[in-house]
């Protein structure tokens, strides 16, 4: 992350000391559509996730969890056909005006359980195993013959945002029309879409695509436009998703409940393109 950070510091510092001293006029917004497509690195807060059924009632509290990376390839970051290998992110958006956009996307981010952590657990379970027994804030350790619970293809947040973009190049002598730098602000909620891997005491898993519950975001961050249509953007995004309704197992009974906040960064790239005439 710091290389990365240090090549963006050089190449803004690059275009500002090529960047014509006059001011010149900015390429308009307004009226255009823009898509993009990129990846994303996440962290998650602990979280209190609740399991009941016909057998159990219980809470494991202050559960940590983690993302989970794929190593990078050509064929998994850039092939199409392999978009949820890794952790991605892809919208498609709209320019009311200069200043002010809507998109419509999905952050395709992983959840993880870290496994064999030891948590304390609240309820009862009677299904016939070794963990049965009525728990009052005891200790119990996370092993795969009791619980693996993953959001891995993915933990997909799939929300409306509105951002508002300033342009803020000038402020570092960046006075080229073909190179705009600004910044950008805004908010975002949706819901959540995930298919859940979830193994508690070696019961059938389900394994399928859901809507588990909503989630809300806010975010900031750098927009790089070149040559008038393309461009790069990297944010930084805060949110809080709550899943009431998650489906461990194929009996309809069976369900996981949790809520947590999480730390987004992003680096994607897209293109804007006019759809009204006569626009620069």
């Amino acid at each position: 992350m710091k290389k990365k950070s240090l090549f963006l510091f050089l190449v803004l510092t690059s275009l500002g000391a090529f960047s014509q001293e006059e001011k010149v006029e900015k390429v308009s917004n307004k009226g255009k559509m823009f898509i993009y497509w990129g990846w994303n690195r996440a962290n998650y807060s602990t979280s209190d996730i609740s399991f009941r059924g016909y057998n159990y009632n219980f809470t494991l509290q202050n559960v940590v969890a983690n993302e989970r990376t794929t190593e990078f390839s050509l064929n998994d970051y850039i092939n199409p056909l392999n978009i949820t290998n890794p952790q991605t992110n892809v919208r498609i958006g709209y320019f009311l005006n200069d200043h002010y956009s809507v998109s419509v996307g999905v952050d395709h981010m992983k959840y993880v359980v870290e496994g064999y952590q030891t948590v304390k657990i609240n309820g009862e379970i009677n299904a016939g195993t070794r963990f049965d027994g009525v728990y009052n804030n005891d200790d119990i350790r996370l092993s795969h013959d009791f619980l693996q619970l993953e959001h891995t293809d993915g933990l997909n947040y799939v929300n409306v945002e509105v951002k508002r973009f300033d342009e803020i190049g000038h402020w570092i002598g960046m006075n080229n029309k073909n190179f705009q730098l600004n910044i950008t602000e805004g908010f975002g909620a949706g819901f959540l879409y995930p298919r859940t891997d979830a193994i508690l005491f070696n019961q059938e898993e389900r394994d399928e695509f859901q809507v588990s519950g909503w989630g809300i975001s806010a975010g900031v961050g750098l927009n790089l436009t070149f040559f008038k249509y393309f461009f790069f953007q990297s944010d930084l995004k805060y949110g809080y998703i709550n899943m009431p309704n998650i489906q461990t197992t194929p009996n309809e009974e069976d369900k996981a409940s949790q809520s947590f906040t999480f730390l987004e960064k992003t680096f994607v790239f897209g293109a804007k393109f006019n759809i009204l005439k006569n626009k620069k």
